[in-house]
């Protein structure tokens, strides 16, 4: 590499500091550790570097894009949060480049172990998918601020939502309407290293049937692949016997699978068979759904703000927003009253 070709980009992969680390410990060091600072005058003397006007002012500037990265297309759910980020990063007239995840039910993000850190974001967000250890580690290396959502590290700020709360409000909804022999259906997911939303939100479910004396029996927990049909298929086998007064399903879009499901066997909802979802997508509205309703916008607004937050600091600080869920009760329950929790 010749010496005039070297940039303060380059300083700060070798050093693996950021380009504003760079910028601080060239024209102000009383803002680094020392160890830091002797690292970055090391890596610009091995290559060579001049500090040039114009770079340290785009370093101290930025480079003006946050990346975001979530499985957008495979839930809609994300989009809804992206909106709400915007609001915010618009505002701070940041560019926002978005990278598709194929799902957040993977154990490792390929996304995240190949996307470009360092001098081409200034800030990262990842939405719904669990940082396995060498994510985790790269991220931090590259002293990239980074905000997870829906998602928890205790390496990172978190923006989540009380999913137990969720899976709570819908067992003791179903219970309260009386029904004791309920079926729940699942997302397919891979064994993560931290427990998933989904997860969160099943075990929350089945332990509060347990303590009301009415215990999830295995073989009435199906898994199926986040599409209506999947679940479709899926829900069929749940009400094979007819054994079944209710179905909870991990999201709205298994629960419509759930519908198609009833209705290709005669059963009236919700005389015959009670269907609940979460989310409180567009979708959960166009069909009575009952639902949990989360605040993606605002989780999405949150993970901006925080974003931003961390980005400003000299000496940031993690924190973990849980934003609560609310029961929205409809015709697919056939129930009044929303339970409580």
């Amino acid at each position: 590499m010749g010496r005039a070709s070297v940039t303060i980009y380059d300083v700060a992969d070798a050093a693996g500091v950021s380009i504003s680390t760079v910028s601080n410990a060239l024209n102000r060091p009383d803002r680094v550790r020392e160890d830091t600072r002797r690292r970055v005058l090391q890596a610009a003397q091995s290559l060579g570097f001049t500090p040039k006007s114009e770079a340290v002012n785009q370093a101290r500037k930025g480079v003006g894009r946050i990346g975001v990265i979530a499985p957008f297309v495979a839930y809609s759910s994300y989009m809804r949060r992206l909106a709400g980020l915007l609001e915010v990063l618009n505002k701070a007239n940041l560019e926002v480049c978005t990278y598709d995840e194929e799902s957040a039910a993977s154990r490792t993000s390929l996304l995240l172990s190949r996307l470009p850190l360092g001098s081409r974001l200034d800030g990262l967000v990842v939405m719904g998918i669990p940082l396995d250890d060498e994510a985790a580690e790269r991220l931090l290396a590259a002293s990239l601020p980074t905000v997870l959502v829906d998602s928890e590290d205790a390496r990172f700020s978190c923006v989540v939502s009380d999913n137990a709360l969720s899976g709570r409000l819908v067992a003791r909804h179903l219970l309260d309407a009386g029904h004791t022999r309920i079926g729940y259906l699942t997302e397919e997911h891979e064994v993560a290293a931290h427990p998933q939303q989904g997860v969160q939100r099943s075990q929350a479910f089945a332990a509060e049937l347990a303590a009301a004396g009415h215990p999830l029996e295995l073989q009435r927990v199906v898994s199926t692949a986040h599409s209506v049909d999947a679940a479709r298929v899926a829900a069929g086998g749940l009400l094979a016997d007819g054994s079944l007064t209710a179905v909870a399903a991990h999201d709205d879009t298994l629960a419509v699978g759930v519908l198609h499901a009833a209705a290709e066997r005669g059963l009236r909802v919700p005389t015959d068979l009670a269907v609940t979802g979460c989310d409180d997508g567009d979708v959960a509205a166009a069909v009575g759904l009952t639902t949990i309703r989360q605040p993606f916008e605002e989780s999405g607004r949150l993970a901006a703000t925080t974003l931003l937050e961390l980005m400003g600091a000299e000496h940031p600080t993690r924190r973990t927003t849980v934003l609560r869920q609310d029961l929205v009760v409809r015709g697919s329950t056939g129930a009044a009253l929303p339970a409580t929790v």
